[in-house]
């Protein structure tokens, strides 16, 4: 075993011979969105994220399905069909799976991958000195939140479902250059996540807050009151390694414990490849990696 769940990492990696590793994770979920076959698709992209965050290439996938038993079997199949899509998309073959009865609709996938032993990117190589850069905007737990109210903008929606659409597959380009160690961005929020990685690297990170990328709505959402409760409780949990400038909003401070579905990815590449990196995948630089200080997280 490589990596296990000792450093709270994205996904598990065995090693089964010199030059290959299994990587292997699950994820599942309720409806975020209204739709069945966007909904699918939202959910593969989610599982299959642990596999590129890890630096891994998605080989197979088991769906899993808990649908109620009188339940409308052409939302099922819209939902299997929009999973499907992406996992067509990501060159990820669908080999079985299986389904309960359950009062409430939860979709996902089992995904194992493969990636070389030596190229595994887990949170834990971070360096004093790297940059950190993030793939997509934050905010989609707020909007969700919104939805569910029929209270979200229709741009906001658009926005938030291009992103949760979106593979993460640009980590196979990122393993092309120095990247020290690259996290998924998901239910714990950026903070959530970026705490993992500070931690199990040893390091503190320093985050730039006007820098990180948001959704279109996100903090309209924060000042709405729009506020799920896993945001919540990730701020309970980690602010208390976090410090912040004077001037950082509380709508900013609120918004990087947002948790994501399909987030995007967040990378420790040393400084000389982060500028032509963060061009390459469209990201964004956020911040910088540091020695062992406190607090873990300082936001500026």
């Amino acid at each position: 075993m490589l990596v296990g769940f000792d450093k709270a990492d994205d996904a598990g990696v065995y090693q089964i011979s010199a030059d290959t590793a299994l990587v292997q994770t699950v994820d599942f979920f309720t409806p975020v969105v209204d739709d069945p076959y966007t909904f699918g698709q939202i959910a593969a992209v989610n599982s299959l994220s642990d596999v590129y965050a890890m630096g891994g290439r998605p080989l197979t996938s088991l769906a899993l399905v808990c649908f109620p038993e009188k339940g409308d079997l052409e939302i099922l199949e819209q939902i299997l069909a929009g999973g499907l899509s992406k996992m067509i998309e990501a060159g990820c073959t669908v080999i079985g799976g299986h389904s309960i009865r359950d009062e409430e609709i939860k979709f996902g996938y089992s995904v194992t991958g493969t990636v070389h032993p030596q190229k595994v990117l887990a949170n834990s190589g971070a360096r004093p000195g790297d940059k950190l850069i993030v793939t997509k905007g934050l905010g989609t737990g707020v909007i969700s939140t919104a939805i569910k109210k029929a209270r979200a903008k229709q741009e906001w929606i658009n926005a938030a479902v291009a992103s949760m659409t979106t593979l993460n597959n640009t980590a196979e380009i990122a393993a092309r250059y120095e990247v020290h160690g690259m996290t998924d961005i998901t239910g714990f929020g950026l903070i959530g996540h970026a705490r993992e990685m500070a931690l199990a690297s040893n390091v503190s990170l320093q985050i730039q807050g006007s820098k990180v990328p948001l959704l279109p709505g996100a903090l309209e959402c924060v000042r709405a009151g729009f506020i799920p409760g896993g945001l919540k409780a990730n701020r309970e949990f980690a602010e208390c390694a976090v410090g912040y400038e004077r001037d950082i909003s509380d709508e900013i401070r609120t918004i990087l414990f947002d948790p994501q579905t399909a987030g995007g990815l967040l990378i420790s590449v040393a400084v000389k490849d982060a500028r032509e990196l963060a061009s390459k995948i469209s990201a964004v630089e956020i911040g910088d990696v540091v020695e062992r200080a406190q607090p873990l997280i300082w936001v500026r």
